[in-house]
């Protein structure tokens, strides 16, 4: 479970730090996923900037309960992104449901973890 939560962040560390360059300084490849600069593109950064800084927040203090929460939002968002969308063949689309494959693993994990009795006070950080 740890190794994947690590996994986890890290993609959205990896991901988004390009992705949220990018837009903050609209670069030429950001129009062919995320369209024309807009006040919509802006909202994505600062919703983007977020999923990064607790991300990283996480990654010096992965609790378990808190990194769940924190993919299980970007899981929904992310497979809703075709529908919303219109569209499976925008490259931006594809990568959300890759990240939300990875992500959905690593929430399975968790669940295993949290259901072991063992692991519940680990689970829950006080350890």
């Amino acid at each position: 479970m740890k190794r994947m939560i690590y996994v986890s962040l890290m993609i959205n560390a990896v991901v988004l730090i390009p992705v949220c360059l990018g837009l903050m300084f609209d670069a030429a490849w950001v129009s062919n996923g995320y369209g024309p600069d807009s006040p919509a593109r802006a909202i994505l950064l600062s919703t983007y900037g977020a999923i990064l800084l607790v991300s990283f927040g996480l990654l010096f203090k992965p609790m378990p309960l808190l990194v769940a929460s924190l993919l299980l939002v970007q899981v929904i968002y992310k497979l809703i992104s075709p529908f919303a969308v219109g569209s499976i063949s925008n490259p931006v689309v594809i990568s959300n449901i890759l990240v939300a494959l990875v992500h959905s693993f690593t929430l399975y994990l968790i669940y295993k973890a949290v259901l072991s009795v063992d692991s519940v006070r680990t689970t829950l950080g006080f350890e």
